[in-house]
């Protein structure tokens, strides 16, 4: 079925202004949460938002009336549309895209309160049985933190691993990562396996951060006098996932792979090491030449019956 000239030429328009409109929220959204939005409300953000985009929406609609229905659409399709009706159909259209907007902002921020791939599973319910999965798991802690918190205080001690928590999340989704908790100046990274271990992800994840603090170094040697400075804990293995809680809901992960990975990770001021993986998620994840790795031995970690491998792990800059 061949298409008319006029209907063409409409869908051509519309499509274009789609594309104007959808670009204008694209950069909207990631220029807010760039700076602006950081240190907002919810509330304000979805309502800022919102607002942006029924202006960017009621000027594509009058340029659209004013501008391309009279020289081009009406032309064409033979059709006129007197002030009445064109003022019905541009309330009908700001009042369907404003809250269509809304929402999507809504679910936007929902989503960025519970992480990646969370909320969709609470909505199914796919996690109100337990269910066994193969995840990796990283946990990152603040070195030094309680002289950290002394020099600083509490309240800039406060917006330190604010800022700090800040940078790691602009890394989360180039490196397909999920925060699965915050922990005072702890923070508890998790991948599907698989997404994980490809490309060497859960490694590269952590050097990426430490690239975004010296990136940002003038910031922090301004506002806070140092370079913040992790160290981290990572393991693979099987756990169960169940959905918790009824006030608050969650995807709670249990399982002696957190246990490991927590406790790799305490043992890295005794090795004076920032990052320490198991010697299995090792094997698992194979070698690249551009990370290094020293055999640390057997070590029997605190609660564990079992002594694990472990190993320090470094990234050359240029792979990243």
């Amino acid at each position: 079925m061949q298409v008319s000239g006029g209907l063409a030429s409409t869908i051509l328009v519309a499509a274009l202004f789609g594309i104007i409109y959808g670009v204008i929220l694209g950069l909207t959204t990631y220029y807010l949460d760039k700076s602006f939005v950081r240190k907002q409300s919810l509330g304000k953000v979805i309502l800022l938002k919102a607002a942006i985009s029924l202006s960017a929406l009621i000027i594509i609609l009058l340029i659209m009336r004013f501008v391309l229905f009279d020289f081009l659409i009406a032309p064409t399709l033979n059709i006129s549309l007197n002030h009445q009706s064109w003022g019905h159909l541009f309330n009908l259209l700001l009042i369907y895209y404003f809250f269509m907007t809304l929402l999507i902002s809504f679910i936007n921020q929902v989503n960025k309160k519970y992480g990646p791939g969370v909320l969709v599973p609470l909505l199914l319910g796919k996690y109100r049985k337990p269910r066994e999965e193969e995840r990796i798991f990283m946990f990152m802690d603040l070195k030094s933190s309680t002289s950290t918190a002394e020099k600083l205080g509490h309240l800039t001690y406060s917006a330190f691993i604010r800022d700090c928590f800040f940078d790691i999340n602009e890394i989360l989704l180039p490196f397909h990562a999920e925060v699965y908790q915050y922990v005072g100046d702890e923070i508890v990274v998790t991948w599907k396996e698989r997404e994980g271990l490809e490309d060497f992800t859960c490694i590269r994840f952590f050097f990426a951060c430490k690239k975004q603090f010296r990136d940002r170094a003038p910031y922090y040697e301004e506002h806070y006098g140092f370079l913040p400075e992790f160290k981290v804990g990572l393991h693979t293995g099987k756990v169960s996932a169940v959905e918790i809680g009824e006030i608050k809901r969650d995807i709670a992960y249990h399982g002696d792979t957190l246990n490991t990975a927590a406790r790799i990770q305490s043992v890295c001021n005794q090795f004076n090491r920032s990052f320490l993986a198991s010697e299995y998620l090792l094997v698992r994840i194979g070698l690249h030449q551009n990370m290094k790795t020293e055999a640390l031995g057997m070590i029997l970690l605190r609660g564990k019956a079992t002594s694990i491998g472990i190993a320090s792990v470094d990234w050359v800059e240029s792979a990243l």
